[in-house]
């Protein structure tokens, strides 16, 4: 098993990073040809998707987060309540499989990180490749 770890900043919500590449590139590095490439967002206030990143699908991402977890709702938590429901109802994570060096992505899917808080962040995610 090999673990590596992508880091990044997020300018607030709701921003959409695409992780696809980096972790394309890091299954790469391991020399790994089959198996399995886990994708984990340490953050209580970060989800990881899979996705087309077609400017109208975000816009309706960010309006069925909306929907899920109102910006505006009326919340015990201070702050960012929102975003932390977000996050409880879509994972911080995904496995994808490997196959012959390359992750398995579905045609126009992309795997994609939506950052859910308020404020800007620091961000990272674990990759972890498991396979020969």
């Amino acid at each position: 098993m090999i673990t590596q770890t992508l880091t990044f900043s997020t300018k607030g919500e709701i921003e959409f990073v695409d992780l696809s590449e980096n972790v394309q590139e890091a299954v790469t590095r391991s020399n790994v040809k089959n198996g399995l490439v886990h994708v984990f967002a340490p953050h209580a206030t970060g989800i990881i998707i899979l996705t087309e990143l077609e400017p109208g699908l975000i816009e309706d991402v960010k309006s069925l987060l909306e929907q899920i977890a109102p910006s505006h709702g009326r919340y015990h938590h201070p702050s960012n309540a929102y975003a932390h429901l977000r996050s409880v109802l879509l994972p911080p994570e995904r496995t994808l499989p490997l196959i012959d060096g390359c992750v398995a992505f579905g045609t126009w899917q992309s795997l994609v990180f939506v950052e859910t808080d308020v404020h800007p962040r620091q961000r990272k995610v674990i990759v972890q490749i498991l396979g020969e």
